[in-house]
């Protein structure tokens, strides 16, 4: 069953500091551009709510759910960048506190269903991840928008 739910604003991806799970390779160093910015515009222009709608589909979140979800403010706290090291897109996931048992929003959960929540949450990323690139590929075909190999050369500093 998918659910009727109004799709939240898309993250902002400014003034994010390194990526959670990331390592700078000897390789790579100096190329610390993570293209948020770039990123953050084309969620702005309807990757972040397509990508959402999609996973609307197919999550097991309930509504009950979905509301905790933003009332915590983890679809703001979705990170996507672009890693130089693998050259690829990636993104890191939001997930409930480790504290959630002393927190008004989530007391009422149990361990299964934070697990469950922690889930959907990377499957949305996922989904917006797909999403994104679809239109790295279409962008990057009409104009200097993709993060290749090619493009990162031309990429002004």
């Amino acid at each position: 069953m998918a659910l009727d739910i109004e799709v939240p604003e898309p993250p902002d991806l400014s003034n994010r500091g390194m990526p959670r799970e990331f390592e700078w390779q000897e390789e790579t160093l100096g190329s610390e551009d993570f293209y948020r910015e770039d990123i953050e515009d084309l969620l702005q222009e309807g990757a972040w709510k397509e990508g959402f709608n999609e996973w609307t589909e197919y999550t097991n979140l309930d509504e009950e759910h979905v509301r905790i979800v933003s009332d915590l403010g983890l679809f703001q706290a979705f990170d996507f960048y672009w890693d130089p090291t693998e050259d690829r897109l990636r993104f890191d996931a939001p997930m409930i506190s480790d504290d959630w048992r002393e927190r008004n929003a989530t007391e009422s959960l149990d361990s299964s269903t934070v697990s469950m929540i922690d889930g959907e949450l990377d499957d949305l990323g996922r989904a917006v991840q797909e999403v994104l690139e679809g239109y790295l590929e279409r962008n990057d075909e009409a104009s200097d928008y993709g993060w290749g190999e090619e493009t990162y050369s031309k990429r002004e500093e």
